[in-house]
Parts: C-alpha cells; sequence; structure tokens
C-alpha cells in the first residue's frame, strides 16, 4: 500500500519553488504569456476520445481489490459546508481512519478536508494515523478576496496544524490572460505554506471554458510550485471528467520530463462510485505511470465515493452486498 513517503523531486526550500530548466520563463509576464500560449493546442476530439477508450477496459478479480484498497487510500474525506461543527468533523476523521470499523484490514483515507478554523478538531481525530489533514483557503471556493486575506487564510491553516492547503486560482485574471498575477500568488501561499504543508492548487476546470486553457493553467501552476494540481472545488456544475484528468496528468507527466519535478494530480467533484475510480486510475496508470499510482501523487476528492469503494470491497469478500446500514452517510 502507499507509504506516503515524499519524492525528493518535489521538495521546495523554505516553501518557495525550487529551480528547474523552465524557470526562466516566469521571469516577465511576457516571457510567461509566450510560453503558455506556445504550449501545443489541445485536439478536443483526440482527447475525449483517448478517456473514453482508457474507460472501456476491464480488469480481473484480484486486481479488481487491490484498485479499490488503493483508491480508498488516495480519498480526501471532505466536509465544506457552513453548518460544519466540531462533531461532525470528529465523526468523519474517525471514519477517516477506519473507513470500516467491521474490517480492520481496510486501509485508511489519504485526508479529511475542512475549513480552517475546523483544523484544530480534524487534527485531534486523526492523530496517531497516517491520515493528513487538508484546509481549504485563499476565500474558498470564489477565489475572491484580496492577496493579504488569502495569505492570513492559509497561514493561520498552517498554523492551526494543516498538512495540506488547497487553494483556489484567481479564475477572473487567469481568463483576463493576467498570468503573471495568477503566478505570483501561487508563489505566495506557496511561501505561506512553509515547509510545514503541501499545496494542491485548484483551477476550477469548470469554468475555464476550454481544454486550452486547462493546459495552461496545469502548467502555471506547476511553473509556481504546485505540489498538486486540482480540477475542481466540486461547488460548480462541471467539476472532474475523465478527459480534463487525462488533460492533467499528460501535463504533469510532460513537466517532470522537462524539469524532473513530479507533481500530483486530484480529479475532485462526480466521482461517485468504485467503477469510475478505477477508470481514473487506468488514467493514471496508462498516461502519467506507475510513479502516479500512490496517494502521495495522486488523490480523489469525492467523499461519496468512499461508501461505494467500501460496499464493492465487501462484496468481493463475500460475495454479497451488504445492506444500506453497512456505511454511514456523509
Amino acid at each position: 500500500m502507499p507509504t506516503n513517503a515524499p519524492s525528493p523531486t518535489a521538495e521546495s526550500v523554505g516553501g518557495a519553488p525550487i529551480a528547474h530548466a523552465l524557470t526562466d520563463v516566469t521571469a516577465s509576464h511576457a516571457t510567461l504569456r509566450r510560453f503558455l500560449h506556445g504550449l501545443p493546442g489541445v485536439d478536443a476530439v483526440g482527447l475525449e476520445a483517448r478517456a473514453a477508450s482508457l474507460g472501456t477496459r476491464s480488469i480481473k478479480t484480484t486486481a479488481k481489490a487491490y484498485a479499490i484498497d488503493l483508491a480508498i487510500s488516495m480519498v480526501d474525506l471532505t466536509t465544506l459546508e457552513g453548518a460544519d461543527t466540531p462533531g461532525k468533523v470528529r465523526a468523519l476523521g474517525a471514519k477517516a481512519v477506519r473507513p470500516d470499523p467491521t474490517d480492520r484490514t481496510t486501509p485508511s483515507t489519504a485526508a479529511v478536508c475542512v475549513y480552517p478554523d475546523m483544523v484544530p478538531a480534524a487534527k485531534a481525530a486523526v492523530a496517531g494515523s497516517s491520515v493528513k489533514v487538508a484546509s481549504v483557503a485563499t476565500a474558498f471556493p470564489a477565489g475572491r478576496a484580496p492577496l493579504s486575506v488569502k495569505l492570513a487564510d492559509v497561514r493561520e491553516a498552517v498554523a492551526a496544524g494543516a498538512d495540506e492547503i488547497d487553494m483556489v486560482i484567481d479564475r477572473g485574471a487567469f481568463l483576463a490572460g493576467d498570468y503573471l498575477k495568477v503566478y505570483d500568488e501561487i508563489t505566495a501561499v506557496k511561501q505561506a505554506c512553509g515547509s510545514e504543508a503541501r499545496l494542491k492548487v485548484i483551477f476550477e476546470t469548470g469554468e475555464l471554458s476550454t481544454y486550452d486553457n486547462i493546459r495552461r493553467a496545469s502548467w502555471l501552476g506547476m511553473l509556481a510550485g504546485a505540489d498538486f494540481i486540482k480540477t475542481s472545488t466540486g461547488k460548480v456544475a462541471v467539476n472532474a471528467t475523465p478527459a480534463n484528468t487525462l488533460l492533467m496528468l499528460e501535463a504533469v507527466r510532460d513537466f517532470r520530463a522537462q524539469t524532473g519535478v513530479q507533481v500530483g494530480v486530484k480529479p475532485a467533484g462526480g466521482i461517485r462510485t468504485s467503477k469510475d475510480a478505477v477508470k481514473f486510475l487506468v488514467l493514471v496508470n496508462e498516461t502519467a505511470g506507475e510513479d502516479w499510482l500512490d496517494n502521495h501523487w495522486f488523490r480523489f476528492g469525492a467523499s461519496s465515493l468512499l461508501n461505494d469503494l467500501l460496499m464493492q470491497r465487501q462484496k468481493l469478500a463475500t460475495g454479497r452486498y451488504s445492506g444500506p446500514d453497512y456505511v454511514t452517510v456523509d
């Protein structure tokens, strides 16, 4: 099972992006724009056809059991509601640590993801386990706040013990072509994370309109020092899809080939069944490769997915589905 062991290729110095072969392209607005608009255009038809084709792959029973456990270990169990309470977060943390209390062989999830003020409750709930605590920040989900407010949001979450920060980019600035502003915000947030927290950068792909924009955002996030690039907040109509995730997997693969730096990918929103999860794992294996088949490099932002994974896991073990009370309702 995944070890959560970090790779030296992902490290930064004092929370700042490390220097690499593409560092010079961020020297100015002009050089950054030239690089991003010089990326190859996306063949939308080809991209969607390949994603659909990979989604038809079938796996045998033993491989399916492995895939289900791997998927469970990659889930970021999430609650991001205005009505969140410490009690709800503690219950979520307990489920993350032991998703199936009747079967101790069930792996823990990768993380619990909460708002910054709920980080202390989450930390207490997962203490002593391998489960990380992730906190959304930077005026999630809209990202409409002054940079000073966004950075304060991040620093408070890190000070409270967050292991990971999920930030949202300024989509308005990105769509207006102000790439340097987006780059500077990501690097500032990366600095605020320090060496304590890994940074996931959320693009809200459903608002970026085109595959070309998703490719540009992926490279922009990685150039700015993202440890993960993430599709969505889960708060809009279009979230993670096989096609946009495939595109981001191609980006991290190509980025490592050029720089030696490995970056993770997190599809979030809309992934609800074990069958969906397996399709995404096939995408990972066939596109980025086995190095990304670990929860240090790939996550699912899909809390409802966990229940179906547990049901399917129990079916493989016993040959039958349990009743509706087998899993808890988030």
